[in-house]
């Protein structure tokens, strides 16, 4: 398989050349980017018809299963033609987010129920809806029902939101029975519960015979994640604990032992009012880890999905089939509601466990993606919304499909975990120069908090020297040898200097996150075996590196990167007064893109429309100073903000100066006060 012709990229200076018939002429091409290889279809439906999705299951004919949030269900005939037809099946039915077809029948998770849908007289439409099984509700918007997915042995997985208080309105309740659980219904309509601990579990996934499912950051949830549900487990939300008392739980721990532990911050001020928990910078913090020594029962993410970077709102679970999307058969794909993304996660068993790596994937989707189904044609249909919480996507809601040219993408097919690092496999054969060089990888380990607080910052954060690379003799395959391997954190591989054997191009996604749950036992390479050539340590000479710097002259040109007239700060994170002075100058978009991506901004954010979060230029209108600004960065106040479901989580560890410099550029954006009017410091909306 080779890259030539405008097939896999975009025209270039090159493809230009090559049309005119100038073959000998040697460019420098720009390298194949994701949507180059998995093109984005929308899927036309009728005038009229609004697809919030919240459920999809392809039919045994092809025909696709579409259920709604508005309660409609659809049967999409000929799914991939250009012109499908849309026949509603049935309607009238509560918030469904999950669909499922079994022996002749649609069964979806309504808000209270699972209801089994049937089409008795074959004339199209469902005739009778049946309670299959009626779980308590509180009537709390917030308790969303998610499901089902069908149990090797006919049963229905479903999982329940839990709500949250009223005065307390960041805090996860369990209110009625089952609420912040998976739990399992028997075609006969009996419940079992199966697992607690769980927050928002919007995405169930049933991967060869075994139940898993994603959660999203929140109280007590640092980030996002796939979880392998197993009967018994506890997954760290403690609402659910309120029913491990009940006869049927098979979970345990209760409430009162795990707070005996862990302080849930449920703390009033002088007044009686209640105090939410917001984080602490410099804290003595726990992780989940650390309570699963204390209580055998927690279940660890198989792999977390870093928030901001690999999704905010992390959905739907598909496995990728056979012959469909390349060379990724029996991976996942991930959904992202709120970022309009799929993410691709590898797993493997190491002691027993599951962990793995989670890549990006494909992005640009018109809504947030919530729900996806394969089709008979190896097409993946994903299906969207985001009425309520909020997405990257322009639209409000979509029926999509995203299509495999059949080209192969330079990627990292898997990242697997060795004793003394990591073992990277590619999709094409690497350039053994670049991929034998040091420099042209990098590896960083870090974790998250387990506290009551929304969210957590990425803390105990270290970096991992690369010691040594060895390619496999057919260029497929490199072990890394990675120092500071540490047990339970998410390594973030960079492969930005690996190049491919032909075109010499860059990795579409040069970046991998793995969970190491556990480090796995074997033989450890040796470094006589290994390359250990560093092109970055070469090109820096010992005379270049300490000979002192000469001082500017007067009217001299500024190095590069630098502002004329400012001093470097003395300490990282604390910006000298000159350079304060500076960064009120406010730098343009250009200049504060890498920031605002390097730090997850625009993950939530855009300059002028409202996304995830509020837009940058409404943060503006506020008056804000520059230090506030920074503060909220730090420990961010989403009372502030009412219209917006999703929290932001706290950020302290942006660098101050870094943070400062976004704040002058955020400032920049509103219109000039009139007669110089000061920014206020105010935390009032």
């Amino acid at each position: 398989m080779s890259f030539n012709g405008i097939t896999h990229f975009r025209r270039t200076a090159l493809s230009l050349l090559l049309s005119a018939g100038i073959a000998s002429v040697g460019w420098a091409q720009e390298s194949p980017k994701e949507e180059d290889f998995y093109k984005i279809m929308r899927v036309v439906a009728p005038e009229g018809t609004l697809l919030e999705v919240g459920g999809m299951t392809l039919l045994p004919n092809g025909d696709l299963g579409v259920a709604t949030r508005r309660g409609d269900v659809f049967i999409v005939e000929n799914p991939t033609s250009r012109r499908p037809f849309f026949r509603k099946f049935a309607s009238g039915l509560h918030e469904i987010l999950g669909l499922a077809y079994k022996d002749g029948a649609l069964y979806c998770a309504q808000r209270g129920e699972l209801t089994k849908l049937v089409d008795a007289n074959k004339d199209g439409k469902a005739e009778i809806l049946e309670t299959v099984y009626a779980w308590p509700v509180s009537g709390h918007y917030h308790e969303y029902s998610f499901g089902p997915k069908i149990a090797p042995d006919g049963s229905f997985f479903v999982s329940g939101n839990v709500a949250f208080g009223d005065e307390q309105w960041w805090r996860g309740e369990s209110r009625v029975p089952w609420r912040g659980w998976i739990f399992k219904i028997t075609p006969a309509g009996q419940l079992e519960p199966w697992a607690t601990g769980v927050r928002s579990p919007c995405g169930l996934g049933m991967i060869d015979g075994e139940l898993f499912y994603t959660d999203n950051q929140g109280d007590w949830m640092g980030s996002g994640g796939v979880w392998h549900v197993k009967k018994g487990a506890f997954m760290g939300h403690p609402a659910g604990l309120r029913w491990s008392g009940a006869p049927n739980s098979p979970v345990k721990l209760t409430t009162e032992q795990l707070y005996a532990k862990i302080d849930p911050r449920d703390n009033r001020d002088e007044r009686g009012r209640a105090i939410k928990p917001e984080n602490v910078v410099d804290e003595k913090f726990q992780t989940l880890f650390e309570m699963k020594k204390e209580f055998p029962e927690v279940q660890l993410p198989a792999v977390w999905l870093p928030h901001g970077i690999q999704g905010i709102s992390n959905s739907e679970i598909v496995q990728i089939p056979q012959g469909a999307f390349g060379p990724f058969a029996g991976q996942l794909l991930v959904g992202d509601q709120g970022q309009s993304k799929i993410t691709r996660v590898f797993l493997e068993k190491v002691n027993g466990e599951f962990q793995g790596a989670s890549f990006d994937f494909r992005s640009g989707f018109r809504s947030g993606v919530l729900r996806m189904a394969w089709g008979r044609d190896g097409s993946l249909f994903v299906g969207e919304t985001n009425r309520g919480w909020g997405s990257a996507g322009d639209a409000d809601e979509g029926l999509q499909r995203l299509v495999w040219n059949n080209q192969m993408p330079f990627e990292m097919r898997s990242v697997r975990a060795m004793p003394d690092g990591f073992e990277v496999e590619f999709t094409m054969p690497v350039d053994r120069k670049s991929a034998e060089d040091l420099a042209s990888y990098a590896a960083e380990s870090f974790v998250y908090k387990y506290h009551p607080v929304y969210g957590s910052p990425t803390v105990n954060k270290e970096k991992c020297e690369v010691k040594g690379v060895k390619v496999s003799p057919d260029g497929l395959k490199v072990r890394v040898i990675v120092d500071n391997l540490r047990q339970y954190y998410i390594h973030n591989l960079t492969l930005d200097g690996v190049r491919s054997v032909e075109g010499s191009y860059s990795l579409v996604h040069p970046t991998a996150y793995y969970t190491l749950n556990n480090i796995p036992d074997g033989q450890k390479l040796a470094l006589s075996e290994v390359s250990t050539r560093n092109s970055a340590a070469a090109s820096s000479t010992p005379a270049a590196s300490s000979a002192p710097a000469a001082p500017a002259k007067k009217g001299a040109p500024a190095k590069a990167g630098a502002k004329a007239g400012v001093k470097t700060a003395a300490t990282p994170g604390a910006p000298t007064a000159k350079t304060a002075t500076a960064i009120a100058k406010a730098p343009t978009l250009e200049e504060i893109k890498p920031l605002l991506n390097r730090h997850t901004c625009s993950a939530c954010h855009n300059a002028e429309r409202r996304q995830v979060g509020p837009a940058f230029a409404d943060v503006a209108k506020r008056g804000y100073s520059n230090e506030k600004i920074v503060e909220l960065i730090y420990n961010p106040k989403p009372q502030n903000w009412p219209d917006y479901a999703t929290e932001m989580p706290p950020m302290p560890q942006v660098p101050k100066a870094d943070a400062l410099k976004i704040a002058a550029w955020i400032n920049s954006l509103a219109a000039p006060a009139k007669g110089g009017a000061a920014a206020k410091n105010a935390d009032e909306p």
